[in-house]
């Protein structure tokens, strides 16, 4: 599938087949897929929880999930969170295969970036993770899969659940499967004339 079809064709599926297994390969597949969205500084924020354990599944469904039947019966479920301190640890990590000068430019320039700034490393992290969920649902479409990203969770419960750090940040949660049942029709796009703006906002 070409990228654009895939980016067209990706829909918020909310019926999946509860049967379907993804193959290890294809999980993988999916995920060494996803690790290559961008990030700032190229630190990789991104922390995939994969909620595998059947129980914790239906728990989160039913008492803080609002039902949503895509969260049980998919056949990945990944809940994206972020550290926003990984600026600080061990960034020379992140440029390992780079030129030595190179790396030390940026390893260099983390810190004065980020330091002091816990505003812009929570945005930055968040950042990550939409670039990441966006790679995630389009590799799964691109191999004949399809997915939903969810925000209708009560991300405080879900935070203890999976005994997130203080200095994690929680973001939603893509279910990756087999659909059952398609998307509504698509309610429709904005005209680009309402969203593409040529050099400023009007004075």
């Amino acid at each position: 599938m070409q990228v654009k079809e895939a980016i067209h064709a990706r829909r918020a599926i909310k019926h999946f087949d509860a049967d379907h297994k993804l193959t290890d390969a294809e999980e993988k597949e999916l995920l060494e897929t996803t690790i290559q969205a961008p990030t700032s500084f190229n630190i990789q924020h991104w922390r995939f929880v994969i909620l595998r354990d059947s129980d914790l599944r239906t728990k989160i469904r039913k008492e803080y999930g609002n039902d949503q039947a895509q969260m049980t019966d998919a056949s990945l479920l990944v809940l994206f969170t972020a550290d926003m301190k990984a600026w600080q640890k061990s960034p020379e990590r992140y440029w390992v295969n780079a030129p030595q000068e190179v790396a030390d430019l940026l390893v260099g320039w983390m810190g004065p970036f980020h330091e002091g700034r816990e505003w812009l490393q929570r945005d930055e992290a968040q950042r990550s993770i939409g670039m990441a969920m966006q790679t995630l649902m389009l590799a799964a479409q691109g191999m004949g899969y399809q997915s939903c990203p969810m925000i209708g969770f009560d991300i405080e419960a879900v935070a203890k659940l999976v005994n997130l750090p203080d200095d994690h940040v929680m973001g939603p949660m893509v279910a990756i499967g087999k659909g059952t049942k398609d998307a509504w029709p698509k309610p429709g796009q904005l005209a680009l004339d309402e969203v593409v703006i040529e050099n400023g906002f009007g004075g």
